[in-house]
């Protein structure tokens, strides 16, 4: 269920604090956060943050494409590794 129009996006605070300082200030570093929860707003075009997936920061590049997304959808969490079990030439020979 999508969160009300009345309430706006949700952005971590303090996540915010350092968009609108790097904006003011002009400058374009990578902000590391574990706030994949935080909405994509127009303010972080342009800015690469290093999302946490549970293991490792993922640099993500915002983009225009992106404002209204959140964070953690493009910092997968999970590998897919394939289904069933591992298909080899010996395998596939003895049939």
């Amino acid at each position: 269920m999508p969160r009300s129009v009345k309430k706006g996006p949700y952005i971590e605070p303090k996540l915010f604090k350092k968009i609108e300082h790097m904006n003011q200030s002009g400058d374009k570093k990578v902000v590391k956060t574990w706030s994949r929860r935080s909405t994509i707003v127009p303010e972080m075009i342009g800015h690469t943050f290093a999302v946490h997936n549970g293991k490792k920061f993922i640099p993500v590049y915002i983009t225009e494409n992106m404002v209204g997304h959140k964070l953690g959808e493009f910092s997968p969490t999970r590998t897919f590794k394939g289904h069933g079990a591992v298909h080899t030439e010996k395998s596939t020979a003895l049939k």
